[in-house]
């Protein structure tokens, strides 16, 4: 792009960044004489208030924040219709290019990384912001290992009347929390789930939930359950694992307080990794004991061949140690296998499932298997009769100390007058699944959706809410006729022939094509699309477009201000 100078103080060099409601440039402070990012609002918000008003509570939100953690924010400034923010410049990755080179991660590497993203998180809310779209896209790393929290955008005030959402979700799917996914209050901890995915995606690779669509991901994160990440990853810590699942708790009650909490747990996973021997954790799994005599075993024969080299004349000899040093190693391999399945090298074994119990069939089973119990609370649970276990802690299957102790939580039963969710299930299923409750099925409506035949989409009031016992709850269920889906690619900047090619290949068509002049976007190239890039469209849908004529002949065009010169700027 051509240098662009805004405010007569910060120059554009290059873009460096492109997201979906703005564009980052690397710019230079001709003030201050140092590089800058300048994030800029895309053309095609600044009318539309709502992107504005965001795009001003990021630069509020973050202004107001130093730490070392959090990507600095030097100005706000506006020129024309251009809304710009001035930040600090990071030389570095975004985590989920590092995600993507390098995970499954070292659990030592997650464990820094994230002590560094709970500690910027720490001080945005003591400063009563909550973040709300913590993922690996908006955390960098810069070339010497300092971790940034950078894109307040869609943060909001502890205190906010706006942080009750109703029914618009805010946040990025495969991060956000079940409270998000709901469009319920959120607070810190909500912040906290979010750093837990990122945490669980580092240490094996993938998120927890994934689907076809939004949607689909986003009932899982409230009705499924979270694979422990053991299960993936044999490696990891089983204290690291305890800290991930305890931060991405369905029940915000059960989740750290807050940042601090998980620092210090953090803390004592360092401290303990630090002092003890890796083989503390090896031992737990064979497949890791397996791991380590074969590096032994390549390591043993290497040494062997480099000294035959050196020495052909004692090959003989050299053969020999060879062959002995992987029989004794093939045998050590056999024995320690053997020992395995006994039992006789893991320090730990794992918990029980107590769920659905007694307290006391609970600690009858718990008992039996060597551990002990240790009685928690009674809380309320719409999913275990009362009197029954509802939670323990380590989970079931989670690997813990021989002879450690197992925190169970009972049941009071489900909480009179909350109404229980109905969501995701079918129509024939949810007036006896009411009664149990002590609530009546009421008007039951059919809106055509892709979704199964008769499964509940919608439900009032919806669930969670204070309503009188032999209170209807009306639903509304799908026809199975529906439109089947389709996101919508992002083709601006694109040549118009390639913009066709990406919007047919989406399962769109091509709606109506419109030229304008425009002097930063080379002719033929689309500079506006009708619908937003990655929104959800019915498929079959024209989506219009508009290209660029190139610029405008006129030069008297260059000192009047106007839509192409606020073009120019934010792109």
């Amino acid at each position: 792009m051509a240098s662009r100078i805004l405010s007569g103080r910060y120059e554009l060099l290059e873009k460096i960044g492109d997201g979906g409601m703005a564009v980052v440039y690397k710019g230079k402070d001709k003030l201050l004489n140092r590089f800058i990012a300048v994030k800029i609002l895309r053309p095609e918000f600044t009318k539309d208030a709502t992107f504005v008003e965001n795009f001003k509570r990021e630069s509020q939100a973050a202004a107001g924040l130093s730490h070392p953690n959090i990507v600095g924010v030097y100005d706000v400034g506006r020129e024309g219709n251009i809304n710009y923010i001035v930040m600090e410049l990071i030389e570095g990755d975004t985590l989920n290019k590092i995600i993507e080179k390098e995970a499954p991660m070292d659990y030592r590497k997650v464990i820094d990384i994230s002590k560094q993203v709970a500690s910027a998180l720490r001080i945005a809310h003591k400063n009563k912001i909550i973040h709300r779209d913590v993922k690996p896209h908006n955390i960098m790393v810069t070339n010497d290992g300092v971790v940034k929290l950078a894109d307040f955008g869609i943060a909001r005030a502890v205190n906010d009347a706006t942080l009750s959402t109703g029914s618009k979700i805010v946040g990025s799917v495969h991060y956000f929390s079940p409270e998000q996914a709901r469009g319920n209050y959120v607070d810190e901890r909500s912040d906290i789930y979010s750093l837990g995915i990122v945490m669980y995606e580092m240490l094996t690779g993938k998120v927890p939930f994934d689907g076809d669509n939004p949607v689909t991901v986003a009932l899982k994160h409230i009705n499924e359950e979270i694979t422990p990440p053991r299960e993936l990853e044999p490696s990891i810590p089983p204290a690291l694992e305890r800290i991930v699942m305890k931060a991405t708790s369905k029940f915000q009650t059960n989740r750290y307080a807050n940042a601090d909490e998980l620092i210090q747990d953090l803390d004592n996973v360092s401290f303990v990794t630090s002092i003890a021997p890796d083989s503390i954790f090896e031992s737990t799994t064979i497949v890791e004991k397996r791991n380590k005599r074969k590096q032994d075993l390549e390591k043993d024969i290497e040494e062997v061949v480099e000294a035959r080299e050196r020495d052909r004349k004692r090959k003989r000899r050299k053969a020999i140690i060879i062959t002995t040093v992987v029989l004794l190693i093939l045998a050590a391999i056999a024995g320690g296998y053997i020992s395995w399945k006994m039992g006789a090298f893991s320090p730990t074994k794992a918990a029980p499932d107590l769920l659905d119990k007694t307290f006391e069939d609970a600690q009858e089973t718990a008992e039996a298997q060597g551990f002990k119990v240790k009685r928690g609370k009674d809380i309320y649970s719409s999913e275990y009769a009362e009197g029954k276990v509802c939670q323990q802690d380590p989970q079931p299957g989670v690997e813990m100390p021989k002879e450690g102790t197992i925190t169970i939580n009972v049941s009071k039963g489900n909480k009179e007058g909350l109404v229980p969710s109905v969501i995701g299930m079918q129509e024939e299923d949810v007036e006896a699944y009411l009664k149990t409750y002590g609530y009546q099925l009421g008007n039951v409506n059919t809106t055509t959706s892709p979704e199964k035949a008769g499964k509940v989409l919608e439900q009032t009031p919806t669930a969670g809410s204070t309503l009188d016992k032999e209170s209807k709850v009306d639903i509304v269920v799908s026809d199975g006729k529906g439109t089947e889906k389709g996101i919508v690619p992002s083709v601006t900047r694109m040549s118009l022939q390639d913009a066709k090619q990406a919007i047919e290949a989406a399962g769109f068509q091509v709606g109506n094509i419109t030229y304008d002049w425009d002097s930063s976007i080379g002719k033929g190239y689309v500079i506006y699309q009708q619908y937003q890039a990655n929104s959800q469209l019915d498929k079959g849908t024209a989506i219009d477009l508009q290209v660029s004529s190139g610029p405008e002949p006129a030069p008297e065009v260059l000192d009047e201000p106007g839509d192409e010169e606020e073009e120019k700027t934010n792109n």
